[in-house]
């Protein structure tokens, strides 16, 4: 279902399909900018860098589904299988970034959708991208669920040089049944705590992100999570609380009576407890955090395991004093064809 379209494709897979999956389609997407602001009060960048639109990994409370719906297509299937890249990207940042009206200010990678999801290990335009925001010295804040940054820790020591970097994984659950059942194509939390210990070892400041925390479902197991990053040798840690913005509310839903029935009712009073009744909360303030109660009791819980972790400390802002402003020459990393794997 799509909220902006009239009519509707009530898709019934063939048996082979849903067994194995729909089969990903990839389309160039030829967008002009690649920059995209933002003056959300409770997001901490105004300003994001999007390689992809639309992400395999799957996860099904991903806030941003419902981006696809602008492109007529539909927040479920489709988002994980109808993906857009913007191969482009890499020239057009260098071009953003050559401006003389262009201020550097830390860069979100991604805002939406995960710069490393499994299309970035051919296509790696994520690489590109890190390529020329070395060159530039330019400021870049990661986040992602996959092992596969730490294919780019050279790209990222030369930014953690000059104070230009800082990298997050996201890990909701150590739980392996559940995880693979919420995010079906990301990685493992071990290969993602492997990960943050690959990032610490070549001097990139690697952190844990919480994102989200499901009220009724995985907010127990916040002091294991920050413990096992903590050990894995991250710095700093944060936490997003469930959002399940337009038709994602009813996919979560018909996930929850798939696969843990028994659940559903403590999991949807739980983040109705979170959203002022409701199943989701827009507000700027609360989309975030959640409100009452039981938000309350996870923010606590979440500062206290913080502290025991040591993970307390404020995260450096990311340094603007070393950018030097690219030219439209090539990047200096050599950087193999689009099609390599």
């Amino acid at each position: 279902m799509n909220r902006f379209e009239r009519l509707a494709l009530d898709y019934e897979p063939e048996a082979d399909e849903a067994a194995v999956g729909r089969a990903t389609m990839v389309y160039r997407d030829d967008s002009r900018t690649i920059i995209s602001t933002n003056d959300s009060p409770d997001i901490p960048f105004a300003a994001s860098l999007n390689p992809y639109r639309g992400c395999e990994h799957g996860c099904i409370y991903c806030y941003a589904r419902p981006t696809h719906e602008y492109l007529g297509l539909s927040a479920g299937l489709d988002f994980e299988s109808r993906l857009f890249a913007k191969l482009q990207a890499p020239d057009l940042l260098r071009e953003a970034l050559g401006r003389r009206s262009w201020t550097p200010t830390a860069l979100a990678l991604s805002g939406v959708t995960d710069p490393y999801q499994p299309v970035e290990r051919g296509l790696r335009i994520t690489r590109g991208c890190l390529e020329v925001l070395a060159v530039a010295r330019h400021p870049v804040g990661v986040v992602t669920k996959s092992a596969l940054v730490t294919r780019d820790v050279d790209v990222l020591g030369e930014l953690a040089r000059v104070g230009a970097v800082h990298v997050a994984l996201s890990i909701t659950t150590l739980d392996e049944t559940l995880r693979r059942r919420l995010e079906p194509r990301a990685a493992t939390a071990e290969r993602r705590l492997d990960a943050i210990a690959t990032l610490a070892a070549a001097g990139v400041p690697a952190g844990v992100m919480m994102a989200p925390v499901i009220p009724g479902l995985t907010d127990h197991e916040i002091p294991r999570i920050l413990e096992r990053a903590a050990a894995a040798g991250a710095t700093f840690a944060g936490f997003v609380m469930l959002r399940l913005p337009h038709g994602v509310s009813d996919l979560f839903v018909d996930w929850l009576r798939t696969h843990y029935p028994e659940r559903e009712a403590k999991v949807l009073g739980r983040v109705r407890d979170v959203r002022g009744g409701a199943l989701t909360d827009p507000r700027f303030g609360s989309r975030m955090r959640g409100s009452g109660p039981y938000a309350e009791m996870i923010e606590r819980s979440f500062r206290m395991a913080r502290q025991r972790a040591g993970l307390d400390h404020r995260l450096a802002p990311l340094a603007t004093d070393a950018f030097r402003r690219p030219g439209l020459q090539p990047s200096l990393f050599d950087r193999p064809s689009r099609g390599a794997g």
